[in-house]
């Protein structure tokens, strides 16, 4: 008989398990057994909640998403004008939270299941849609509204690539550095157009 209100923990613990095996074997080298037996509940459980692997990758994902949105709803709420808003987004990007090795390897996986999957592209999409839509947002008040889209876009493109540069221990470029260089392209574009 299964115990009242231990679907979400089971789920939960799901995803961290998933997060956990794609790190250590990478999405190709596991299986939901795999991740089951790190969560502590039956293969069968596991399938019974997301059906299949790629189904609890898309789920990773979500909570992955949330998590960044929680992120920038907290720095957002604390930040007090156009430019502070920007900035909050750019940091909520480089967040320490964003940079443990085991995220690292999800965010990675997710990259690359969205150029095959439907619903992971959807997600992808969704995600690179709304920081654009942010940054423009607050950069449409300080530059005319063509010059908000291209440097919005540009911005996303930057925090994109630092991201992947600041993720990946080949190349040596801190979070603190990304953050740095996304800030430093926007308000060179704000001051060329105050």
């Amino acid at each position: 008989m299964p115990k009242v209100g231990m679907e979400p923990v089971r789920k939960r613990a799901l995803i961290s398990a998933a997060i956990e095996a794609i790190h250590d074997r990478g999405m190709g080298g596991i299986t939901m057994g795999d991740i089951a037996k790190r969560a502590g509940v039956s293969s069968a459980l596991a399938h019974h909640y997301f059906g299949s692997k790629d189904d609890l990758l898309i789920a990773t994902m979500r909570h992955l998403l949330d998590e960044l949105g929680e992120e920038f709803r907290a720095r957002l709420a604390a930040a007090k004008g156009p430019m502070a808003r920007i900035e909050a987004i750019i940091e909520g990007n480089f967040a320490a939270a964003q940079f443990q090795p085991a995220t690292i390897s999800a965010w990675l996986a997710f990259y690359v299941q969205a150029q095959h999957d439907g619903e992971a592209a959807r997600l992808l999409k969704i995600y690179l849609r709304r920081l654009e839509s942010n940054l423009v947002h607050a950069l449409g008040e300080l530059v005319p509204p063509t010059v908000a889209r291209e440097t919005a876009r540009g911005a996303a493109a930057m925090i994109d690539g630092l991201w992947l540069r600041a993720a990946l221990p080949a190349v040596d470029v801190p979070s603190s550095e990304a953050v740095r260089l996304v800030k430093g392209y926007v308000r060179q574009v704000v001051q060329r157009h105050a």
